[in-house]
């Protein structure tokens, strides 16, 4: 599986090429499903740019997507979009259109509320389970791991030379992981090397604006779907 992750919490003030808006968003998911994304992650946005988990704005983003293209999609639930882990759950609660699945990011507080109310109302969880953090311990202990949809193994290393390692001990951190999928995937720097690690163990991965602006040999990104062509190229290659 090649998730692709649309925006993430950048901005304007990353490119012209990252979308924000629902229509851009629907575009641009439309295109990188039609080079071979099988999965959609995205953050909905305010009018002024900034991460939600409103109910109005996340239902308009579902629906202008699902409008363009029939795979799953998932949001993220992120604190930097709500702080409160109360108030979090409350707008799971309110939420008037559904995803198929929402990140919940395991280091965070409140996770578990946050994913207890996402499976209450019958959306997959991606536990975010993020590489330097005690993620990976928490998760282990946690009831409600044999219940997630996948494991989303983060790697925050963001450097060429070390993500690779970085990613092969946050895998052996998650040991079995309760037998759920695992989606592994870097950022920036580490980005690429830790897709061909991927590819090379059979992992789900994913690829898109929200994880990197640059292809492999240094040049900027012009789109997702760009990005997914390069991913898919990339897994393909031998070696």
């Amino acid at each position: 599986m090649v998730q692709v992750c649309l925006n993430g919490a950048r901005g304007a003030a990353d490119g012209a090429v990252v979308p924000l808006t629902p229509e851009a968003l629907a575009e641009s998911a439309a295109e990188a499903v039609a080079a071979g994304a099988t999965d959609v992650h995205v953050h909905p946005k305010t009018p002024c740019g900034q991460d939600s988990l409103s109910p109005r704005v996340v239902a308009a983003t579902l629906e202008a997507i699902r409008a363009r293209v029939s795979v799953p999609v998932g949001v993220t639930t992120g604190a930097w979009a709500e702080p409160d882990p109360a108030v979090r759950v409350s707008r799971i609660q309110d939420w008037t259109v559904l995803p198929d699945h929402a990140s919940v990011n395991w280091h965070e507080p409140g996770a578990e509320d946050v994913a207890a109310a996402l499976i209450d109302r019958g959306v997959g969880v991606e536990a975010g389970v993020w590489s330097g953090t005690d993620g990976a311990a928490r998760f282990g202990r946690s009831a409600l791991g044999p219940k997630v949809l996948r494991v989303l193994a983060e790697v925050t290393d963001t450097a060429p030379e070390t993500a690779e390692r970085t990613a092969q001990a946050l895998l052996s951190e998650l040991g079995g992981a309760f037998g759920r999928p695992v989606l592994l995937h870097g950022e920036d720097g580490g980005a690429w090397p830790v897709l061909r690690l991927a590819g090379r163990l059979s992992l789900a991965t994913r690829v898109g604006l929200e994880d990197m602006l640059f292809l492999p040999g240094g040049e900027r990104a012009l789109s997702n779907a760009q990005l997914v062509t390069m991913a898919l190229t990339v897994r393909r290659a031998p070696g």
